[in-house]
């Protein structure tokens, strides 16, 4: 029976998370694929996918938001087959940023006017 991999949160910050993959069997590990979920909103997920080559492995995903909850799940690529998954939750730390308003106007029966304002203060 193949084992799940193990991933272990090395450390997260408000905008990326440290993970590492490793297998805890001699089973031989051509590489890993990795999930990552996680909800702006109520009504969208989001996904990121890493396809990862080797049997040990430390990666850092950047670009992420603040105060935002992860989900990341994990499956190695073995020699006897595919493992099972596994899966692991983090919440970066910091400030969620305010969703930005948006606004639009119908102009004519085929066009739109758009605006929008992110949040202040923001670079």
């Amino acid at each position: 029976v193949i084992p799940p991999p193990v991933i272990h949160i090395e450390s997260y910050s408000e905008d990326s998370i440290s993970f590492s993959l490793k297998m805890t069997t001699n089973i031989k590990v051509s590489g890993y694929v990795v999930n990552i979920y996680w909800t702006f909103d109520s009504h969208r997920q989001e996904k990121r996918t890493l396809v990862i080559e080797g049997e040990k492995s430390i990666q850092k995903v950047a670009n992420l938001t603040a105060h935002t909850p992860y989900e990341i799940s994990a499956w190695a690529k073995t020699e006897l087959g595919d493992s099972p998954l596994s899966f692991v939750h983090v919440v970066t730390s910091g400030t969620r940023p305010v969703s930005p308003s948006l606004k639009a106007k119908a102009i004519n029966q085929t066009a739109v006017e758009c605006s929008w304002t992110g949040p202040r203060n923001v670079v």
